[in-house]
């Protein structure tokens, strides 16, 4: 009889075990032999990169070269279109202005030596096509000021040409980079954090070590792990 028992009590226990074991949940369903249960995997969102349109390099710079701005207003930088007009339009126009004013001092200037080479005052005709701010030097006879004042005109000119092309330059750069970053993202892909102390012979001895930090920029595209069950 103790025998019985002792066989009816070891069923007993080994059936109540194996019931509360079944009532565990399992969250993983079974997956089949030889195959790996995989979670389902974040894409990256690249909404924002599709729905960026791409703007090209070389049609920006050409766009530029051609007409100052153009290259902005393809980049959609709209604000930058009077900025590039100005550039390249005020040593425009100081260039034409030194220029008006270099051949009225050379035009006065080629009067006062035709008639103090002839020894005679100069004719009314003559006098009247001086500008009016210049015949004062007429009056005064005076050739050398006038002589300067061309110069320093002629100067200006000069250095109105080499802005012009310089901006003109610049316009084109701009709108080449422009282009070039339209494309560029600045998001996850780019990320920078300090990194773990590390021993620093530079900062102390060999003997004793100091710590130093370093500064970590990782280039990369978002990274996500892939996670299996195994059966």
């Amino acid at each position: 009889m103790k025998m019985v028992r002792f066989l009816l009590m070891a069923v007993t226990l080994m059936t109540l075990h194996s019931w509360c074991s079944g009532q565990t949940i399992d969250t993983i369903p079974a997956s089949p032999k030889g195959t790996q249960l995989k979670t389902p995997v974040k894409r990256p969102d690249t909404s924002r990169l599709e729905s960026k349109r791409v703007r090209n390099p070389r049609k920006a710079t050409l766009y530029s070269t051609f007409f100052p701005g153009l290259g902005q207003f393809y980049n959609h930088k709209y604000w930058k279109v009077p900025l590039a007009w100005a550039a390249v339009g005020i040593p425009a126009y100081t260039y034409f202005y030194n220029r008006s004013w270099y051949n009225k001092c050379q035009k006065a200037i080629s009067i006062i030596d035709t008639y103090q080479a002839l020894g005679i005052a100069i004719p009314a005709t003559e006098y009247a096509k001086v500008d009016p701010k210049l015949r004062s030097f007429l009056d005064a006879n005076n050739d050398q000021a006038l002589r300067s004042y061309r110069n320093e005109y002629r100067k200006d000119e000069d250095y109105s040409v080499l802005f012009f092309i310089l901006f003109w330059g610049l316009n084109i750069v701009d709108a080449t980079v422009d282009a070039h970053l339209a494309s560029f993202d600045v998001g996850d892909q780019l990320t920078m954090h300090l990194g773990q102390p590390s021993p620093n012979a530079m900062m102390g001895t060999p003997a004793n070590p100091g710590l130093g930090a370093s500064l970590v920029i990782d280039f990369h595209k978002p990274r996500f792990k892939r996670l299996s069950v195994m059966p």
